[in-house]
């Protein structure tokens, strides 16, 4: 089972981050033939014999018990959302009828005129929302001039993941590329988790993986990461940079959508740049709604890996 696999290389890459000497283990020397935790060190650790936690990194996860998760969360020092992506993946195997998605996951669809609404009263800062594959379903009218280049492009629904891995303007539109890069591909990974079938995330992460070498190599390493908050570093065309403090809040109305709005600090050049995007956008006439279609297309665009 894929579940099974997903468990096996999720907890080998967490155990293959850590040392002996980090989690307080006396290390006697001698050629290791694994990097970072042998298994019968990560067993120890959690409190549990070293042929449970093999079966458990097998796969075998079938009425593993929370005192077991937590054992092994705790050995391997897992933060909150892995240790949620481990629990998630526990699940999947322990799941004998196939989970059904949220409904506003099975497809790309409209938003409720109640949440665009929402949306387009945030009328001073960018504002968009996305579902778990990253696909932007609506934006207010200052987040489609914020992504303008993303929406602007053959690919519909506009995703993220496709901007950044498949359309080489996003090097010049993300300052940050490496970190924007990373940290979409662990969102996509703990996505993967929650959403073990979902056939459009899977098809999303297959032709990502085949077109794009930076993204597979990312794939790999199994890390898992949430959008909650932080800080967007961007290049726009028309304002120039922008250090964009965001915020995303999950909307309980539409369970695995996300509402993210962007706002500058006071004072700063990219409030400045906000005013100047407000007053670009108030003068064009484009749309303040994401276009949506059924399936993902192909992205017509690949970026220079060199």
């Amino acid at each position: 089972m894929r579940e099974q696999d997903e468990i096996r290389e999720f907890l080998t890459t967490r155990r293959s981050r850590l040392t002996p000497e980090q989690v307080g283990l006396p290390d006697f020397g001698g050629r290791r033939r694994v990097a970072g935790l042998r298994r019968e060190e990560v067993a120890l650790l959690a409190g549990i014999s070293v042929q449970y936690y093999v079966r458990f990194e097998r796969g075998t996860a079938t009425g593993i018990s929370d005192s077991v998760l937590d054992g092994v969360s705790r050995a391997l020092r897992l933060d909150d959302v892995e240790c949620q992506h481990l629990c998630d993946l526990v699940r999947a195997v322990n799941t004998a009828v196939r989970p059904t998605r949220p409904p506003s996951q099975r497809s790309p669809i409209l938003v409720s005129a109640a949440l665009q609404q929402t949306l387009d009263a945030m009328t001073e800062a960018p504002a968009v929302v996305q579902n778990g594959r990253l696909d932007i379903l609506a934006t207010n009218r200052l987040g489609r001039a914020l992504f303008s280049e993303l929406l602007d492009s053959p690919q519909s629904p506009a995703n993220f993941a496709c901007f950044l891995f498949l359309d080489d303007r996003a090097t010049g539109f993300y300052r940050d590329w490496d970190e924007a890069a990373r940290m979409t591909v662990a969102m996509l990974r703990a996505e993967a988790g929650r959403s073990p079938r979902d056939r459009a995330l899977d098809e999303l992460v297959g032709e990502l993986s085949v077109r794009n070498d930076g993204f597979r190599t990312l794939w790999a390493t199994h890390d898992v990461r949430e959008h909650r908050s932080g800080v967007k570093r961007v290049h726009h065309s028309v304002v120039g940079d922008l250090d964009l403090d965001y915020t995303a809040l999950n909307i309980s109305t539409d369970p695995g959508l996300q509402l993210l709005a962007y706002t500058a600090r006071s004072g700063t050049p990219s409030e400045e740049g906000l005013r100047l995007l407000g007053s670009w956008t108030a003068d064009s006439k484009k749309v303040s709604r994401a276009r949506p279609r059924k399936t993902h297309g192909p992205a017509t665009r690949v970026p220079d890996e060199s």
